[in-house]
């Protein structure tokens, strides 16, 4: 009966702290300083350095009013993740550069990392999603 008794306790541990592990968060974005409130915003979550700011694990388009832009990203696992975004001014979907290297539309991230002759790193806009909300406020 004892041996029952530790076997059962052995797999519920295991159970929870799986369960805690495994557990999903929320990453909530405010957008602020936006110039003006023609286009949208492109808004991708990134989920792995080997993919940032080439294939998003979730993006979203963002509303603006009043010059701020809120988003949110629901039952997001426990990772490290980063953010980066662009003022869509025309509606193409895309963000448009200056001789195929300098954006023309605005950009960002989350960390409000700088971009230093070329985009922002992943080491400088990560950040951990642990079961959570995290809030991220990202100016433009």
């Amino acid at each position: 009966m004892n041996k029952r008794l530790l076997f059962l306790l052995a797999v519920f541990c295991t159970l929870a702290n799986n369960a805690q592990e495994n557990k999903s968060g929320t990453i909530e974005i405010e957008i602020t300083d936006i110039e003006h409130s023609k286009g949208k915003l492109m808004i991708g979550l990134y989920q792995e350095e080997s993919n940032w700011l080439k294939k998003p694990f979730k993006g979203t388009i963002g509303i603006i009013e009043g010059g701020k832009c809120k988003v949110v990203f629901d039952d997001i696992p426990s990772g490290t993740y980063a953010i980066s975004l662009f003022h869509d001014e025309n509606d193409n979907n895309e963000l448009d550069m200056f001789l195929g290297f300098y954006p023309k539309e605005s950009t960002a991230c989350s960390n409000n990392a700088p971009a230093r002759f070329g985009p922002p790193s992943w080491e400088d806009a990560k950040f951990e999603v642990n079961g959570k909300t995290i809030k991220q406020t990202i100016k433009l």
